[in-house]
């Protein structure tokens, strides 16, 4: 029963991963959720969550949706980068980053939200391919290297907005560059001992066919399933590290016992329902 839980984990993750990226955030859930230390969760689900990422990648490669000729740039940079936030990182902490992500993610997800054309089709570029390459490959792999969740996210949406890649493209992009970056920790995870190879190999394979069944679902259908796979994978990273970071901090305790929150979450709930109202009458008066 554990072998066919941690397949059919690998699987699922794998091919949410491959369509809208945010695999970890079903595969390492289910890790901890067993009882496997932090550290090792985190390690086993890198070996694991890489494997998948590979095929993808591959698959995104052979059906000619990545062209290596500039992209290369994006991918020194990037290793760069990994490296001096992993660096960094162990030095300073990554407090601030905490209460800073769940913002931008927040306003991306808005602006996704009103941009219902915004990856349909491929657009002219805002800058060139070079220097977005140097510039967020180097930002976006200390990034990852630093703290990292969301970065997926981070990457199709610059690839959108910047070089007008559909979204298809920039999913695949995306793939190759988390696929870096991913690699780099995994080593340094198996380095420190912190991989349980039986687990990570098991759900490996659900990983094998859940990235090339992920891949092909986005060639074939587009926009139209990776749109609301996006949006709903940066939904769960807010909801996520909103929760980590806010919820459940030592102030935000105090104050739930001391006052009643109850209005708060109206409020919330509230203005989601009024976002969500308004993105599908933008969305239905541009069809029509």
């Amino acid at each position: 029963m554990l072998l066919i839980i941690l397949f059919t984990t690998g699987l699922l993750a794998g091919t949410v991963d491959a369509i809208a990226g945010g695999g970890g955030l079903i595969s390492l859930p289910v890790l901890l959720g067993l009882g496997i230390p932090p550290h090792l969760a985190f390690g086993t689900n890198k070996l694991q969550g890489t494997l998948g990422t590979f095929i993808a990648t591959r698959r995104y490669y052979r059906q000619g949706w990545i062209s290596l000729e500039t992209v290369y740039i994006g991918v020194i940079f990037g290793l760069a980068g990994s490296i001096a936030g992993a660096v960094l990182g162990q030095a300073l902490g990554s407090d601030i980053l905490k209460k800073i992500i769940p913002v931008l993610l927040m306003l991306i997800l808005i602006y996704t939200l009103f941009s219902p054309r915004l990856g349909i089709r491929e657009e002219k570029p805002r800058v060139s391919e070079y220097w977005f390459y140097i510039i967020f490959g180097f930002v976006l792999g200390f990034y990852d290297g630093f703290f990292g969740p969301g970065v997926g996210s981070f990457w199709v949406f610059l690839l959108t907005f910047f070089l007008g890649y559909s979204l298809i493209k920039a999913t695949a992009y995306t793939k190759l560059f988390n696929f870096n970056s991913s690699f780099i920790a995994m080593i340094c995870f198996g380095l420190g001992g912190n991989i349980d190879y039986k687990i990570g190999l098991c759900m490996a394979a659900g990983q094998l066919i859940g990235g090339r069944l992920g891949a092909n679902l986005a060639i074939k259908n587009g926009a139209r399933l990776i749109r609301p796979l996006f949006l709903s994978v940066v939904t769960m990273t807010i909801a996520t590290l909103t929760y980590r970071t806010y919820l459940r901090s030592d102030l935000m305790i105090r104050f739930a016992n001391q006052y009643s929150l109850l209005p708060k979450v109206l409020i919330v709930i509230s203005l989601f329902m009024g976002l969500l109202f308004a993105y599908l009458k933008i969305n239905r008066s541009l069809k029509n």
